[in-house]
C-alpha cells in the first residue's frame, strides 16, 4: 500500500485511530486507579481484549502500539500486530522517548527519540507496524509557548516525518497544544496557529510529502480553568477555521487528540466539527482515554468479563465513529446506554 493509501484508510469515513500506546509507566496510574496490578500479562489482556472486539472492525482505521504490545504474542496465537490486521486496521507505533526539559527554558519541553530512529523503525516495520507517532508538545503561559519551545519541537517532528517516510510508513504529526491553564478561546487559537505554521515550515523544508502524513492536533479549546468555557459549536467553529488557514490541503486525514476531555465532549466535539466539515480533510479521532475510559473501568470490575469489557469499547468506538460522520447524538448516548 502506498503511504497516501495508509493514511486514508487509517481515517476512513466512519473510522479513527485508537491510541493504545500508553507507556508502562502511564498504563501503571490508569490500573491502580481501577486497583488492577500492572504486569504484563494484565496489560496484555487488557488490549487484547480491545483489539479482538467488533468494535475494532467496525470503526478503527489503525491503532498505535507501545514498545511492549508490538511484540506482544495474544493468547489466540497471534501476534498483537496480526490480531489487528486481522480485524482491519492497520498497526502503528509510537516511536519517541517522551517530552524532556528544553534546555535553556525552565517550564518547558522538547521531545526526545531521535538517536537511533533509523533502526528502530526496520525493525518496527518487521513486526508489523506501517504507520508511527511523535507527539510534541506545548504549554499554554504569559510567556509560553517560547519560540524556542516551537522551532525545537517543529524540527525534531520534521527530522522524524523524513525518517518515517524514508522507512515506508506514515508518520502521525502530533503537535499537542495543552488545555492546562486559564487561557482563553483565542489564545489556544493564537497559539496552535504559530505551532501549526512553524511544523508545517519544517515539514516542507525537510521535503516531506505530506499525502503521506496524518496530523494529530488539539482541538481549539479554552484552557481547563478558564472561567469563560466555550460552547461546541464555537470550538468546532474556531478549530475548523484554523484547520483551513494553517494546514495545506495536501494533508489527507486529521485525527484530534481527545487531551483531557471526557468521553462524551471529545465525541460531541468532533460530531460539532464535523457537521461543518467543508473541507477535503478526513476529520476524525486518535483517542485514548476518549474510547478506554468505559472499557477500563469495566476491567477492573473483572479483568475476565470479556462480554462487558468489549461492550463498553464498541459503545464508545460506535459514538466517536458517528462523530467522525457528524451524526453523532446525546440521545443515541442514552439508547445505547439503556
Amino acid at each position: 500500500m502506498e503511504l497516501n493509501e495508509i493514511a486514508k484508510k487509517m481515517c476512513a469515513k466512519g473510522k479513527g485511530i485508537l491510541a493504545a500506546d500508553e507507556s508502562t509507566g502511564t498504563i501503571a496510574k490508569r490500573f491502580k486507579s481501577i486497583n488492577v496490578e500492572n504486569i504484563e500479562a494484565n496489560r496484555l489482556t487488557f488490549r487484547q481484549t480491545l483489539f479482538n472486539s467488533s468494535g475494532m472492525k467496525d470503526y478503527i482505521g489503525g491503532v498505535i502500539l507501545f514498545d511492549e504490545t508490538i511484540r506482544q504474542k495474544t493468547t489466540i496465537g497471534l501476534s498483537v500486530p496480526e490480531l489487528i490486521s486481522k480485524n482491519g486496521a492497520i498497526p502503528g507505533i509510537k516511536v519517541d522517548k517522551g517530552a524532556k526539559p528544553l534546555a535553556g527554558s525552565s517550564e518547558e519541553t522538547v521531545t526526545e527519540g531521535l538517536d537511533g530512529l533509523r533502526d528502530r523503525l526496520k525493525e518496527y516495520y518487521k513486526l508489523g507496524a506501517r504507520f508511527t507517532k511523535w507527539r510534541a508538545v506545548y504549554k499554554i503561559g504569559d510567556s509560553f509557548p517560547s519560540s524556542q519551545s516551537i522551532k525545537s519541537n517543529a524540527h525534531a517532528l520534521a527530522r522524524y516525518a523524513a525518517l518515517v517516510q524514508e522507512s515506508k510508513m506514515v508518520p502521525i504529526v502530533e503537535p499537542e497544544v495543552l488545555m492546562d491553564g486559564s487561557h482563553d478561546i483565542k489564545k489556544c487559537y493564537d497559539v496552535t496557529t504559530n505551532v501549526l505554521n512553524e511544523c508545517y515550515n519544517e515539514l516542507n523544508l525537510h521535503k516531506i510529502d505530506l499525502k503521506g502524513t496524518v496530523l494529530k492536533p488539539n482541538m481549539i479549546i479554552p484552557g481547563s480553568d478558564c472561567k469563560d468555557q466555550s460552547s461546541p459549536e464555537e470550538i468546532a467553529g474556531k478549530t475548523l477555521d484554523c484547520l483551513k488557514k494553517n494546514v495545506p490541503s495536501e494533508v489527507p486525514g486529521i485525527a484530534f487528540l481527545s487531551g483531557g476531555q471526557s468521553e462524551i465532549e471529545s465525541s460531541r466535539n468532533l460530531n460539532e466539527i464535523n457537521k461543518i466539515n467543508d473541507t477535503n480533510f478526513l476529520i476524525t479521532f486518535s483517542y485514548g482515554r476518549g474510547l478506554q475510559a468505559s472499557a477500563l473501568k469495566e476491567f477492573g470490575k473483572n479483568q475476565n468479563n470479556v462480554e462487558n469489557i468489549q461492550k463498553a469499547f464498541n459503545h464508545r468506538a460506535k459514538m466517536n465513529g458517528l462523530s467522525s460522520k457528524g451524526k453523532w447524538s446525546i440521545n443515541l448516548e442514552k439508547d445505547s446506554a439503556a
